[in-house]
């Protein structure tokens, strides 16, 4: 069974939501302790401070690359903004926390700078999100085959509804 897509565009603002039954500051510790980071995106080492940069190994990419990732701001336990630079373009990050009755959402933002690679893009966060809840749940992690390119079409199409408003 594919996963449905639930990734959603606002302006230039690609946005996606998981909720967890956990406390805040446990979800928070999956975000950013770098031994709970590897279990679904990718180790990272480094001094973690807003302003500093620290380097994070993806580690479900091929070749399991390091890449430069500089923390804007970091808010325990409620929002943790990062930015990059690679071959791909660059990447302005927003993930924030809420909890209500022992249940957390995390909200993901990727701040775009246009949204035409938005069905390469969104697709890729809906795998890592699934892979993060994956690991926390204590189940094998998603196949990248079930997210890409079957869910290209749901985005690019919001992406065409952006552009004929």
């Amino acid at each position: 069974m594919s996963p449905t897509p639930t990734g959603r565009l606002f302006g230039d603002d690609l946005v996606l939501t998981r909720t967890f039954r956990a406390p805040i500051d446990d979800v928070w510790a999956s975000l950013t302790e770098p031994e709970r980071t590897a279990r679904w995106f990718g180790p990272w080492k480094g001094d973690a401070a807003p302003g500093h940069a620290v380097q994070v190994q993806m580690s479900l990419e091929d070749g399991a690359p390091w890449t430069d990732m500089t923390i804007e701001a970091c808010e325990p336990p409620r929002r943790l903004a990062l930015s990059s630079v690679d071959d791909y373009g660059s990447w302005d990050l927003d993930l924030t926390l809420t909890e209500s009755d022992g249940v957390t959402e995390l909200r993901f933002t990727q701040h775009l700078t246009g949204t035409e690679n938005v069905g390469e893009v969104g697709p890729g966060w809906e795998y890592y999100l699934d892979a993060l809840v994956a690991s926390r749940e204590g189940r094998p992690l998603p196949e990248f085959d079930d997210y890409f390119p079957a869910q290209r079409e749901y985005f690019d199409a919001q992406r065409e509804t952006k552009s004929g408003d």
